[in-house]
């Protein structure tokens, strides 16, 4: 790991899956998102959003061949200042509720409900120490997507969820 002005870079190792039932009544915590890309090119996106009540910026790199590891800097920044820059953001807006679901041994759910042109769309990531980690899938996760492109946010920016029918 480096560090990029101050802050650690660091590799995020998740798996994704579609949620195939019900899901809300382990949540522990539900929180609105809303973002947008400054640059949504595979090498590099680079994304603003708004979770709750706090601003983010977020650099992500190209994923491996799995698609479960790839580099990640993420950094704080005044709402305001997220709401200056989805102005110029390239067009579509991701809006999703994220909720939080324990998975045992320390991991956590998140599991995103999309809105608007990703409406319909449930989807679960874990995030995980290493590729290999073994851990238990509950009754309402169904088929794998890590490493489908389709499901990567900066793609449904472009190729909405109401567009795959």
């Amino acid at each position: 790991m480096g560090t990029l002005n101050g802050k650690i870079m660091a590799q995020e190792i998740e798996r994704k899956f579609l949620v195939a039932g019900d899901f809300k009544k382990e949540v522990t915590k539900a929180t609105r998102i809303t973002q947008g890309y400054l640059s949504s090119v595979p090498e590099r996106t680079v994304r603003v959003r708004v979770k709750g009540d706090k601003g983010y910026i977020t650099i992500k790199g190209i994923g491996n061949a799995s698609g479960a590891d790839r580099f990640e800097w993420e950094k704080e920044i005044p709402v305001a200042e997220v709401k200056d820059l989805l102005k110029i953001c390239e067009a579509g807006v991701i809006d999703k509720t994220r909720y939080l679901v324990p998975a045992g041994n320390g991991r956590t759910w998140e599991v995103d409900e999309f809105y608007g042109d990703n409406d319909g769309l449930t989807v679960a990531e874990i995030e995980l120490g290493s590729e290999d980690e073994k851990f238990e899938k509950p009754s309402w996760i169904g088929q794998e997507v890590t490493g489908d492109v389709k499901y990567y946010n900066s793609m449904l920016m472009k190729n909405p969820y109401k567009n795959w029918k």
